[in-house]
């Protein structure tokens, strides 16, 4: 995904002079070739993120598309009421990215995990939270932000993420991808769990359950009307995020409250609690049931 986001904000730049990158300190190895083409649009603001977030404001109130980068937690977290007071309640045209969403940083432990991002930006006002499956909706997540005028946040993975579209899906934000048809459960999935619920409706499909896959790439706003539509269809509803409460989970149970119609409901998502175990993004995933597997298990439960 990482890559992904700096090829298409390179390509981006080249016809759009307004785009700036601020980064903490961050993106070795990954944002020089966006220096050495447009120095002049390029600033390490080192390890500041609150003044990093209040130089991207001015930027953007003087006119520019403004990126800020850094790792997961902190261009947030750390910089929190930079970007209530300063970034949204002035509407400043600034897109916050984050990489090594969830627990990409699994081996520098709990202060590197980004586990409860989304839930506190997505109440932000004026703030638009998109969090893509996989490299191909990276790209096309890029390019509907830096067309978006607003505060945007885009939650990304770290690298290597497998590649889940076989071409481009029609992308626009606040609108929900069907990944995959079905009609017996509905699995909604957000970020870097897509290729994992996949997997896990392939297995169900060959045990006889046909489970429709949606991915959400945009959480705020949300795509209402498709998570309604799915689960009045299929009547079971199963989401699937690298996040803690607040998220992808808590954001569709405001949807299906609202139904007419009962739905069974199941959130799989990171528990509220300090992670004590470090190990890889896949070791820490597997040990609270993020695993093509654990959504299998949870499904055939319902």
């Amino acid at each position: 995904m990482r890559n992904a986001f700096v090829s298409a904000l390179l390509e981006l730049a080249a016809s759009e002079p307004r785009i700036f990158l601020v980064t903490g300190d961050l993106g070795y190895n990954v944002l020089e070739v966006f220096a050495e083409r447009f120095p002049e649009r390029f600033l390490n603001a080192g390890v500041a993120e609150q003044n990093m977030t209040g130089v991207a404001t001015g930027l953007a109130l003087s006119g520019r598309i403004v990126f800020t980068y850094s790792i997961a937690n902190f261009p947030t977290l750390r910089c929190l009421e930079q970007i209530r007071n300063d970034v949204c309640i002035h509407n400043a045209n600034v897109k916050i990215v984050a990489v090594g969403g969830g627990l990409a940083y699994g081996p520098l432990g709990p202060t590197h995990h980004g586990t409860e991002d989304l839930a506190i930006l997505r109440t932000l006002p004026n703030m638009t939270v998109v969090a893509p499956g996989d490299p191909v909706e990276t790209d096309l997540a890029t390019r509907a932000i830096v067309q978006h005028a607003g505060p945007c946040y885009l939650r990304l993975g770290k690298a290597g993420e497998p590649v889940v579209h076989e071409r481009p899906p029609a992308f626009e934000l606040g609108r929900a991808i069907e990944v995959r048809s079905g009609a017996d459960v509905t699995l909604i999935s957000t970020g870097g769990t897509l290729a994992m619920t996949v997997a896990a409706a392939d297995t169900l499909a060959s045990r006889g359950v046909a489970a429709r896959v949606l991915s959400m790439p945009t959480l705020a706003p949300l795509d209402a009307d498709a998570i309604a539509r799915a689960a009045t269809e299929t009547g079971r509803v199963v989401t699937v995020e690298e996040h803690g409460i607040g998220g992808l989970g808590s954001a569709v149970a405001e949807v299906l409250v609202g139904l007419e119609h009962p739905i069974v409901f199941r959130p799989l998502r990171l528990a509220r609690r300090v992670l004590k175990t470090v190990g890889t993004q896949d070791h820490l995933r597997a040990k609270q049931g993020l695993s093509p597997d654990g959504i299998v298990q949870v499904v055939e439960a319902l």
